[in-house]
């Protein structure tokens, strides 16, 4: 079989989790539909993180057994019962699946739990896709093929560790092993009522938000200039609309780059047309009749938006798991090898999770959680988990933002190389090295 007629093959990023397929390509950077992996070039980017193509490996995730011929069967007994249908919660499920082919498996979700990558969602507008082009898997689809039990558009209301019962707005559930991951919520101060501003956490979030935008040119007002916060304004101001970003603090990103750096960052924003307003904090926004968005902020500034968008960090809701009696330090706290949480048979993984006191909030470390919580619960030989502080991408095309190890408050940012198209730094803290960070395109360094 020649090469032009051989079967597509897919390659997954380590370390964002994008998927290359051959059959698709990447035209927005250049590879066209067909473009075979082995003949793309050596410095091409990913889309989402920046890394090299060496960076990404073959993917087979979604090459097994089609739904219409699985032949896992979908158990009824307790067993595994896994929370969330996120990245963490499908991962837990591929995981278990991988090492126990009759272990019953129930995932019980909130939301419709089609599988679909996260981070897309903040590049996604810019590049015309619909809800429809973000599902990789739909639930249906990944339940038949991993023969899991799938409660979807399903709450959660109370855990008995105790008991081994999990309390739902479908009926009680009993478990021998229990994950949670259930995600992060988008946290929403006073000023920004849920009812007039959207939150682009979810596929559905941004679902709704993109049916706004697509029908024309709209005035889309961004609170908070973090990671998601500037990635969504470059993308909306990318796809034509007329954003405003704005911030606490004086520059975007501020609390993981220093001044030099963020100011570069604003600059970059500013030549795609978004407004970047710092050092202001929303004091109110209020609806008027013709469906815009009156925002006003504590020094008197008034900005009129069609969209409001909050993109003013997550927090782990607590509810289930307090009362639940579990330890909770800004997220569900979990062994740090383990990934079991303070009561047996409880496990919990991403975004929800708190480790040495701190919420882990990346993509990266999810499938190696998901492989040490898989060995634990079925009692097999594994080393666990190992944490090490991921690498944090900005996705802004327009300045990409790449940052090792995690800045302290009390580091000395010292700069290593500025130049016209890159800024290196690194943070010193008692005369080492705590973290690095590169503001500006590889791809342009490659080619000086």
């Amino acid at each position: 079989m020649s090469a032009s007629t051989s079967a597509w093959k897919q390659f997954i990023c380590r370390a964002c989790g994008l998927i290359y397929d051959e059959e698709k390509g990447d035209p927005d950077s250049g590879l066209a539909p067909g473009t075979r992996f082995e003949d793309i070039p050596d410095d091409w980017e990913c889309p989402l993180c920046g890394v090299m193509k060496n960076d990404f490996e073959p993917y087979a995730g979604l090459e097994m057994e089609s739904p219409a011929c699985a032949s896992v069967a979908v158990s009824r007994t307790a067993g595994v019962v896994i929370v969330g249908a996120g990245i963490a919660g499908w991962s837990v499920a591929e995981a278990v699946r991988a090492l126990d082919p009759e272990i019953g498996i129930t995932l019980v979700s909130a939301c419709h739990a089609d599988r679909y990558h996260k981070p897309e969602l903040s590049i996604a507008l810019s590049r015309g896709y619909e809800p429809e082009d973000l599902v990789r898997e739909s639930a249906a689809a990944a339940a038949a093929r991993l023969g899991v039990r799938l409660l979807a558009d399903t709450c959660v209301v109370g855990l008995s560790p105790a008991l081994h019962q999990l309390r739902t707005s479908r009926g009680t559930l009993q478990f021998t092993k229990l994950v949670l991951a259930q995600g992060a919520r988008p946290a929403l101060p006073a000023a920004l009522p849920a009812d007039v501003c959207w939150r682009v956490n979810n596929l559905a979030g941004w679902s709704g938000l993109r049916a706004r935008l697509v029908s024309g040119k709209r005035r889309v007002a961004i609170v908070g200039a973090g990671m998601v916060g500037c990635e969504l304004a470059e993308d909306f101001a990318r796809a034509g609309h007329a954003v405003t970003l704005l911030d606490l603090q004086a520059t975007p990103l501020a609390a993981l780059l220093p001044p030099l750096a963020g100011e570069r960052l604003r600059l970059s924003l500013e030549a795609l047309g978004v407004e970047f307003i710092g050092s202001a904090q929303v004091a109110s926004v209020t609806p008027a009749a013709d469906g815009s968005k009156h925002i006003v902020t504590a020094g008197g500034l008034r900005i009129d938006a069609d969209e409001v968008v909050a993109a003013t960090g997550l927090v782990t809701e607590d509810r289930i798991a307090r009362a639940a009696g579990l330890e909770f330090e800004r997220g569900i706290v979990v062994d740090p090898v383990s990934m079991q949480t303070s009561a047996s048979d409880v496990y919990a993984l991403g975004d929800c999770v708190s480790l040495s006191g701190m919420p882990c909030r990346f993509i990266e470390p999810i499938a190696k959680q998901a492989a040490a919580i898989a060995h634990d619960l079925l009692g097999r030989q594994h080393p666990g988990y190992a944490h090490v502080q991921p690498v944090i991408r900005l996705k802004t095309k327009s300045l990409p933002v790449v940052v090792h190890g995690l800045p302290c408050a009390d580091g000395e940012w010292v700069v290593v190389e500025e130049t016209a198209d890159m800024l290196r730094m690194n943070q010193r803290r008692n005369g080492e090295v705590v973290a690095r960070l590169e503001a500006g395109s590889l791809r342009q360094r490659l080619a000086a």
